[in-house]
């Protein structure tokens, strides 16, 4: 087989601006390869599908808010199921991973790869890679069968296990061949879909025969250019109990604040979602959103206030807020083995501050609880929105592989599953936008100072990043840009 070391974006330009990032097919290095008619086109189950096959031509617009002058814009090639596979049912030896941190969801992933290649392509060999990516070469595999995952469903957690780091690509493409594995599905964060990108590349540089398929996991919600991650609505959902449980400890005390810390090490999204959700948080922080807790319009003052207000309230952190504050922490440089940077407890770190803080003004008597639930969200099984979404990135992936289509994560694109090149997921990351009209309702909703003095907002458009995914009003966050922020204290 021949090989080939250009991996260059694939980048397809048309009329009126018209551009699409496609993602890497097998034949773009391996030209001479077979490709068969899809056997869905003979399963009694699709027989009432009126059209099978997605059109080749068929793309995802990335930005759908637009005005009439505006360029049509970056596509992605929609995902589903091609009238032609470059793999036959006998040959097809798929494996499965999980790899990072625990997320809802990862279990239903699991299944519905393995149902999807058993019951819509007939491919019966499915192995799945214990422990991550050190599991290719130091630990044991699983055969996986539909009967063997039917239930795990309903569990938290991954039955294949997982672990941060032990990415050594040799070993593991090494592992892939000698395995005579044809297609890996890598179930991962952004740290993970990068190994898989590299993953891709050596296989790539050898000239094998193998689709490498990501699908995106954080629970955070902080992969970039797809709408949301699987496992966010259960966190959201499950994050309910932790605040309305804090709602209750501190209705039930004089002066009484429930705390509470939700995940979000680089983005507040679960904590921003579930303050809305709940409408009993008084006040939301969050990483995006710097704050001060001393001095005229700080934490503190605000807390004092509210309590003097309402007799109680309710204050959600999320893991990453104020780690500036935290200056130990940030100049520690201590990492975990997926290269994220090791924070310390700001819920503890903080309700400690405001104890201290009450206890020396002696104006008033607090009662406070602080709750973390972080790792009771992770390890539930998922709702039944993120189950049902799990399916359809379960099966466009596997749509995906067997289309011979490679080097790519599958997620949805404004409500519309796609496949979107490795180096897209990878480049950036998913942050809320404070300058975004959900922050804004957010704000509306606890009436929380914003902790920000802007001293200057200007139109410019150029300068504005693009807006979160999960934003709904994708238009606002064009116009304001915040250019100087006052200095905190």
């Amino acid at each position: 087989m021949g090989t080939s070391s250009n991996s260059l974006p694939k980048i397809v330009t048309g009329d009126a601006g018209y551009v699409l990032e496609d993602v890497p097919h097998l034949t773009d290095y391996i030209p001479d390869l077979t490709a068969y008619p899809n056997p869905l086109q003979d399963n009694p189950a699709y027989s009432v599908v009126k059209q099978y096959f997605v059109n080749i031509d068929d793309t995802v617009a990335q930005k759908i808010v637009v005005q009439k002058s505006s360029p049509r814009g970056t596509h992605f090639r929609r995902a589903g199921p091609r009238q032609k596979v470059y793999f036959e049912p006998d040959e097809v030896h798929a494996c499965i991973v999980t790899c990072g941190g625990l997320c809802p969801g990862l279990n239903t992933v699991i299944r519905e790869i393995v149902c999807g290649l058993y019951h819509m392509y007939d491919a019966k060999r499915v192995l799945g890679i214990e422990g991550g990516y050190r599991g290719f070469y130091s630990r044991n595999t699983i055969n996986l069968t539909p009967r063997f995952v039917n239930d795990i469903h309903k569990r938290g957690g991954t039955i294949l296990g997982t672990s941060r780091g032990g990415h050594d690509t040799t070993k593991i493409v090494d592992s892939i061949q000698d395995r005579g594995i044809n297609q890996v599905y890598i179930i991962g964060g952004d740290g993970t879909q990068r190994g898989a990108s590299i993953i891709y590349e050596e296989i790539r540089r050898r000239g094998l025969k193998v689709a490498v398929v990501g699908i995106p996991k954080t629970i955070d919600n902080d992969i970039p250019v797809i709408d949301r991650s699987f496992g966010f609505d259960t966190a959201v959902e499950e994050a309910q109990r932790a605040i309305n449980a804090a709602h209750v400890e501190s209705e039930c005390f004089e002066n009484g604040i429930g705390l509470v810390k939700l995940m979000g090490r680089y983005s507040g999204f679960i904590a921003m979602y579930a303050t809305l959700a709940s409408r009993d948080v008084d006040c939301c922080l969050i990483p995006e959103s710097p704050f001060y807790l001393e001095g005229a319009g700080g934490l503190f003052e605000y807390i004092e206030k509210r309590l003097k207000e309402n007799g109680h309230m309710v204050i959600v952190i999320a893991e990453g807020a104020g780690q500036e504050l935290l200056s130990e922490t940030l100049h520690s440089g201590h990492q975990d083995p997926s290269g994220n940077k090791l924070l310390k407890d700001v819920g503890l770190w903080i309700s400690e501050r405001i104890k201290d803080h009450f206890s020396r003004q002696k104006k008033m008597i607090i009662n406070l609880k602080y709750i973390d639930p972080t790792y009771m969200i992770r390890a539930i099984r998922s709702n039944a929105s993120d189950n049902v979404y799990c399916t359809l990135l379960a099966q466009s992936a596997v749509h995906g592989a067997m289309a011979g289509y490679t080097g790519f994560t599958v997620g949805p694109v404004n409500g519309r599953h796609s496949y979107i090149p490795f180096n897209r997921i990878t480049k950036g990351q998913n942050n809320v936008v404070i300058t975004d009209r959900m922050w804004a309702r957010l704000l509306s909703s606890t009436h929380q100072p914003s902790f920000m003095i802007t001293k200057e907002v200007i139109e410019d458009s150029r300068e504005e990043g693009p807006p979160a995914q999960m934003s709904d009003d994708n238009s606002s966050d064009d116009k304001l840009v915040t250019k100087e922020i006052g200095k905190l204290t």
